[in-house]
């Protein structure tokens, strides 16, 4: 069944009420009638199978039928930040990210990203990001839209990774020196409902007086594995590794 994420808070004297884009989708793209069947998340993350009353002009009004309780999103809060690339490789992560369980995307400026922000399409840029990861957490059935944020610098990255439980740094120079337990212990030892911030760099890597002011903050710099990833493929390594160590084997 699709899902929707709703703006307003589950009341037992009131219907669920959707509008909008969501409504537009029910009736329009999906071409759902009357007693079909959808699952809504409230604010609170709690989420429901809904059947669909009453179909209008605007709304569309429902009814929970049964409430979820298995849990789908991971047990820690991971933010994402990517050093800002080249072409939809963003959209791409953001995307893929989403479905992999992330709780947050930070974009930044580094050294080495070609692309620069451009102020006067940022509101049109950030509203279709926050549209791919809505649209990402509807198709994987997650409870949380992922938060997206404006690019910052990498002093103000290096500011916001003080409000983090763990900091990482994926660095493809510590992966050619063998560095390989890193992650790996970060993983053993995070405990659930703590936060880890993950740093990547755009094309072309971090560089080493971007390493060395993450080192100085204290983040632990890693390697991932052997081969050497793209600027798209390194944060879901990541989070895949993530969902296996503190999901599948626990």
């Amino acid at each position: 069944m699709q899902r929707y994420f709703i703006d307003n808070r589950y009341s037992e004297s009131s219907p669920v009420i959707i509008t909008g884009e969501d409504y537009h989708h029910i009736v329009r793209v999906m071409r759902m009638k009357e007693d079909d069947h959808i699952y809504v998340v409230f604010p609170d993350q709690s989420s429901a199978a809904a059947r669909i009353e009453t179909i209008s002009s605007d709304s569309v009004e429902a009814v929970v039928v049964e409430w979820e309780t298995d849990t789908k999103e991971l047990p820690v809060k991971v933010a994402i930040a990517s050093g800002l690339p080249k072409g939809d490789k963003l959209e791409l992560i953001f995307q893929k990210g989403t479905e992999l369980g992330a709780d947050q995307f930070i974009p930044f400026t580094a050294d080495r990203s070609i692309v620069k922000w451009d102020e006067k399409k940022a509101k049109k840029k950030l509203d279709r990001w926050e549209k791919i990861v809505k649209e990402a957490a509807e198709q994987s059935h997650r409870n949380v839209v992922p938060s997206v944020s404006s690019p910052v610098s990498f002093k103000e990255l290096l500011t916001l990774s003080k409000h983090f439980d763990h900091t990482l740094v994926a660095y493809e120079e510590e992966a050619r020196t063998g560095e390989k337990s890193n992650l790996s212990r970060t993983l053993g030892s995070i405990k659930d409902g703590e936060s880890i911030l993950v740093v990547f760099g755009p094309e072309g890597g971090l560089t080493e007086n971007e390493v060395g002011r993450c080192r100085q903050e204290g983040f632990l710099i890693c390697g991932l594995g052997p081969r050497i990833l793209r600027t798209e493929t390194a944060p879901l390594y990541v989070l895949s590794a993530m969902s296996y160590q503190l999901e599948l084997m626990r």
